[in-house]
């Protein structure tokens, strides 16, 4: 390694350094596929903070507009067998090919799968789009919980996984599926990922009125 290079490195490591530990969590948040996941259960009472912390997020008027279901027993086989059957049919061979069946069967086998569903409350009156961005909140608080916790998520919202939920949960009529959120104990060596964004100069402006 060149001169050049070691000061850089440890410039980069002065400036996480200086973060605060949330900044440091919010960074280190990322998508953590199921494929990663090893047979190991989260605990219920962890389960339980992580769903907690979602409670917690900013909600117009208090409408609270969420709720969870943890999907166990058959559920890991089924959605798998569902997932398969609904790529097989709605996408073709070149973009669904036989080599990823198996894979796809298996894909929920090690994974906490927690249903999203959204809650509307009709009566408050609040935009729908104001009550989504609420669960957005909610579901960003379990996945940094997750991240702080060192346990691999991401959001799934696919079409095949909406309809799964559809179909396998009672929903009310002002409720619908908004997709599940899977949680799992991560692979060691799959932790580390090249994950980049846009420097702050083309994201962040200083609007000053005069």
């Amino acid at each position: 390694m060149s001169l050049q290079e070691l000061n850089t490195e440890n410039l980069i490591n002065e400036n996480e350094l200086d973060l605060h530990p949330i900044s440091q969590c919010i960074r280190n948040r990322k998508s953590t596929y199921a494929y990663s996941f090893i047979k190991k259960k989260i605990p219920k009472t962890t389960i339980e903070e992580i769903i907690t912390n979602a409670l917690w997020a900013p909600t117009h008027k208090m409408t609270q507009p969420w709720r969870f279901e943890i999907l166990e027993g058959n559920h890991r086989q089924d959605l798998g067998t569902y997932m398969l059957n609904f790529y097989k049919q709605k996408l073709s061979k070149e973009r669904f090919p036989e080599s990823r069946y198996s894979e796809t069967l298996e894909y929920p086998k090690n994974a906490t799968l927690v249903a999203i569903v959204f809650q509307r409350n009709k009566r408050a009156q609040i935009p729908e789009w104001e009550e989504i961005a609420a669960i957005s909140c909610a579901v960003q608080n379990m996945w940094l919980s997750c991240t702080a916790m060192e346990i691999g998520c991401y959001w799934d919202t696919g079409e095949a996984t909406i309809q799964y939920c559809t179909e396998n949960l009672t929903l009310k009529d002002n409720e619908k599926s908004l997709g599940i959120f899977y949680m799992g104990i991560p692979d060691i060596k799959d932790k580390d990922q090249n994950r980049k964004r846009k420097p702050l100069e083309k994201k962040l402006f200083w609007n000053i009125k005069k």
